[in-house]
């Protein structure tokens, strides 16, 4: 049994202690990975193509990207208001986790073993080291109190109490956070949303009439669960050094998300001392299917979109789980923190983890999964398996 903290890892709080996580690929794709050229190079959809779910045909982008040769990871350019209202986002980082650390424990929900509010500590990297080299605020961005009118609700909040605890806000001291916050998520979620429209074509492609071709999207709509992560890394410091790996010092240890699908925006970096230059090697890196470790660098205009598990699974192994670390600067730094915001686009606790039929357990390939469970307990199963 895992540790009341780890157990309150959330999403993408599954942070691997190994350096070299496990690659995971479908036995249909894995023949076709051997022999692979270079690193794929990053696919870009423009908004507008992808707004076009009736008349694109975006099915040699989604296969570049998410196919047995790509990076897992696309990025969509043109999205309407998003460079304002992640600017306004992501200036509000530094202002939350500059406050005194009385105030921030004031936005810390224990009962969620810290997987709403604020979350300063609470996990580990590497080795069972305490993260101090970050904080955390997450929310629902979309619903304030997901099992409100849900049948069962008390019961649910006892269960999963990192799916379903109402979300904490800093009115007193931040109080323009939870508007900008819940727009920029909902902006990245709508996104999400048509992305996989395009993904549900795809995979149905690959399935054929065994494979419900609205499947991917309907698990997001009915999902009263998505959860949002406003990450701050700090300076690095004589006190707040990253640990070293084979991969370079560490800022977020590999882990593949378990939701459904991810999406990302840039780095705001602040505090750039003038005669620094920010480590152009530290920031997310993914694992290819064959292995290679290779460095996403995102646009600032530009919302990416990895993908999860649970997409591994309902896909039946056509789409495949992203495995991505973050890296840090290199020595000191510059004095530099970096501010960051992730959507964690997932099933609601009660969506069955089926696959297609005809899919095989080597097809779908993610080990904690068996037919017949549902999410909320693939949550559970996933905490304890990387603790």
């Amino acid at each position: 049994m895992a540790s009341s903290v780890a157990r309150a890892i959330g999403p993408a709080r599954l942070e691997r202690r190994s350096a070299q996580p496990r690659v995971r690929w479908t036995s249909r794709a894995a023949a076709s990975v051997r022999g692979a050229a270079a690193p794929p190079e990053l696919v870009t959809i423009p908004y507008e193509r992808l707004a076009d779910v009736e008349g694109g045909e975006l099915d040699a982008l989604i296969a570049a990207a998410y196919g047995p040769h790509g990076l897992g990871v696309l990025t969509v350019s043109h999205v309407p208001g998003f460079s304002a209202a992640r600017q306004e986002l992501l200036e509000l980082g530094p202002v939350l986790a500059g406050l005194p650390e009385d105030r921030l424990a004031a936005y810390e929900d224990p009962l969620s073993r810290y997987a709403f509010g604020w979350s300063f500590g609470k996990e580990v990297l590497q080795d069972g080291v305490a993260d101090t080299l970050k904080g955390s605020f997450y929310a629902n961005p979309l619903h304030d109190r997901p099992t409100e009118g849900q049948p069962g609700a008390q019961a649910l909040l006892q269960r999963l109490p990192g799916l379903c605890r109402p979300n904490i806000w800093p009115t007193e001291d931040v109080p323009e956070l939870r508007e900008k916050f819940r727009h920029l998520g909902r902006m990245m979620a709508d996104a999400g949303d048509l992305l996989f429209q395009h993904c549900d074509k795809y995979v149905f492609k690959s399935w054929n009439s065994e494979y419900n071709p609205e499947r991917l999207t309907a698990v997001l709509r009915r999902s009263r669960c998505p959860k949002a992560r406003l990450l701050h890394y700090f300076p690095p410091s004589a006190a707040r050094r990253p640990p070293e790996s084979p991969d370079g010092p560490v800022w977020c240890a590999w882990h593949t998300d378990h939701g459904s699908l991810t999406a990302l925006t840039s780095a705001m970096l602040s505090g750039l001392d003038p005669g620094a230059a920010f480590d152009p090697r530290a920031g997310l890196y993914v694992r290819t299917a064959r292995g290679d470790s290779v460095q996403v660098r995102v646009p600032s205009d530009h919302v990416a979109f990895q993908l999860g598990e649970s997409a591994q699974v309902h896909s039946g192994g056509v789409l495949r789980a992203t495995p991505h670390f973050v890296r840090a600067c290199s020595g000191g730094g510059g004095g530099v923190s970096r501010t960051t915001f992730a959507v964690f686009l997932q099933p609601n606790w009660d969506e069955p983890m089926d696959s297609p039929p005809g899919a095989t357990e080597s097809d779908v390939c993610v080990g904690r999964w068996r037919p017949g469970i549902d999410f909320g307990t693939f949550t559970e199963e996933t905490f304890a398996g990387y603790y």
